[in-house]
């Protein structure tokens, strides 16, 4: 149990399902990185992060890209040049950027996030509208709105090109900056079908994320015009973010664009499928639709989701907790059809044994002796139960948190 692409993992055997994030690259993209020139990228002079750059910025209709390490860099780096300290931004109520960034709104840039209640992690432009505050020196001015599409904390739902380009419009009109946290991007991309030369015009920045579903060891891409990346250099150099030779790194990402954004279609197969499939089971209350990569559901009242977890490692399989009673499995390139075969048979195994089932304390029995000790139960960024989540047709029944076994987690 390999998954897909026969990479494995540090869990070795085990099918992991905690976040897109664990993918390793594969034979054909390692062959990429291996030959790939390099240089000192913070002089400028490494050719194979300069070809990746201006790649993406053509895909987009961009001027201009920055390669960084990690997707929350690139979406602090953009709010931090769109913005001065005082300034409001608008975000969802559960955007990656607020939730999930360290604080990085504060701690980078000295800004205030006015959030707004979203459907699954959108957000409208009528909603943006009335939240935009009016000039008067009591009130921080609105500066920038930050979108999310694919939403993580909405399950993977999606923006449609009409509602982005009603809130692209309506920024325009209010003289209001427009960023797109586009971590999932590319499943949107192969779900609404519309695409990059589409979407980049609307937003005054995008983010891509090269490390998720599209199977790169490491880097996201920061999108904008010549002078947005002129600028956005200059932080990336303060928060430690400039690289030497790291153009085998942008080979990968390379790699990725030209040939792993189609395959995404499989990933979202495979979660409708565990999608429906959860749907029947007597430990699952509700599940939210299944919109990309991403199949979220709420635990049933009488059953206790860390037993559930600990259930399913025991069967070599890890899935993430996004906050208390609610479990996230998320699809990626190294799980194949043969692995959700074999998820699909532990779920049913699992549910007709009873084990998940909650004791009469409210401990939890689990059933899950001789549970490998190998990491992962993960708990998929939402632990806290102050984490807004998406909402589902049962509302979550009291369970008890995931615990130590579960960590801290790192997936996204």
């Amino acid at each position: 149990m390999t998954g897909a692409s026969g990479n494995g993992s540090i869990n070795k055997g085990f099918i992991d399902l905690r976040s897109d994030t664990v993918t390793k690259p594969t034979p054909a993209m390692k062959a990429a990185m291996m030959d790939a020139e390099v240089g000192d990228d913070v002089w400028g002079d490494d050719p194979t992060i300069n070809e990746l750059q201006a790649y993406a910025a053509q895909l987009f209709g961009k001027e201009a890209a920055l390669f960084c390490p990690s997707g929350t860099m690139t979406n602090q780096i953009a709010i931090k040049v769109h913005t001065q300290p005082g300034d409001e931004l608008i975000c969802a109520d559960n955007a990656h950027i607020y939730l999930y960034e360290g604080g990085g709104i504060a701690f980078n840039s000295g800004v205030q996030p006015k959030l707004l209640p979203s459907d699954r992690g959108r957000i409208s432009a009528a909603q943006i509208a009335q939240a935009v505050n009016m000039e008067d020196s009591h009130f921080p001015t609105t500066r920038l709105v930050c979108l999310e599409n694919t939403a993580n904390k909405g399950g993977g739902a999606y923006y449609s090109l009409e509602e982005m380009q009603d809130i692209s419009a309506l920024c325009r009109e209010r003289g209001l900056r427009l960023h797109l946290d586009g971590a999932r991007l590319f499943n949107a991309f192969v779900e609404a079908g519309y695409g990059p030369a589409e979407v980049g015009p609307l937003f005054d920045s995008v983010s891509i994320c090269l490390s998720k579903g599209l199977g790169c060891p490491v880097g996201s891409l920061l999108l904008g015009s010549a002078d947005f990346i002129r600028r956005a250099h200059r932080i990336r150099k303060v928060l430690g973010g400039g690289m030497r030779q790291a153009g085998f790194l942008a080979a990968a990402g390379l790699y990725a664009l030209k040939n792993n954004v189609e395959r995404l279609r499989d990933d979202h197969r495979r979660a409708r499928r565990l999608g429906a499939v959860l749907s029947g089971l007597p430990f699952v209350a509700a599940v939210a639709p299944v919109h990309t990569n991403i199949a979220i559901f709420t635990v049933a009242p009488g059953w206790d989701a860390k037993a559930i977890v600990e259930s399913l490692k025991s069967r070599h399989i890890l899935i993430s907790t996004m906050a208390p009673g609610v479990l996230r499995l998320v699809t990626h390139l190294d799980v194949g059809d043969q692995d959700i075969d074999a998820v699909v048979e532990a779920l049913q195994h699992l549910a007709a044994a009873g084990e998940g089932k909650a004791a009469a304390d409210g401990t939890g029995t689990g059933k899950a002796a001789g549970s490998s000790s190998a990491t992962g139960a993960g708990c998929g960024y939402g632990a806290s139960p102050a984490a807004p989540v998406l909402p589902v047709a049962a509302p979550a029944p009291t369970v008890t948190p995931a615990g130590a076994t579960a960590g801290t987690g790192s997936s996204e």
